[in-house]
């Protein structure tokens, strides 16, 4: 079954570090949905008040976690409207988060890297959309033997 939840309280708040009371940002996080009937794309919303300037990224703990079917996985992507308007991205183009995510020791905490390619800086309001993710089905070879266990997100499997 396919399903967004978000990571635990404490996990969202190691995440974000410092040693501020979160609790009332991690309530207000929103799981993701999709705008219409139509969209491919369950929307992400920002946990918190994001500001870039120019050629400047963050990297942003979004408080969401995804359970998905193991011929899944999830493809991140930036809002389209963010990108045609400023050149927000994802630093790493497209995220994929795989189907064994969700049982790392992080709870599967999906992190996104915004850059601004632009030339003037952007406000995204907490709440706002900011990144979109759609589930794919994925095929294995007849050969596949790929036995490897995983345990956290980028750059976790070598």
């Amino acid at each position: 079954m396919n399903k967004f939840s978000k990571v635990s309280y404490e996990q969202y708040a190691a995440a974000v570090g410092g040693d501020i009371d979160l609790r009332a940002e991690y309530e207000a996080i929103k799981l993701p949905k999709r705008a219409t009937s139509g969209s491919a794309g369950y929307d992400f919303f920002a946990p918190c008040d994001i500001f870039l300037s120019p050629k400047e990224d963050i990297k942003i703990p979004t408080g969401i976690r995804v359970q998905l079917d193991e011929d899944k996985l999830l493809a991140c992507f930036p809002r389209s409207g963010l990108g045609f308007k400023y050149r927000i991205g994802l630093n790493n183009t497209v995220g994929i988060v795989d189907c064994d995510y969700f049982y790392s020791d992080n709870e599967g905490h999906i992190y996104c890297k915004l850059y601004n390619g632009g030339d003037q800086e952007v406000f995204i309001e907490k709440g706002s959309a900011f990144m979109q993710g759609i589930i794919l089905q994925y095929f294995r070879t007849a050969d596949d033997d790929s036995d490897g266990v995983r345990n956290g997100g980028f750059g976790s499997t070598g």
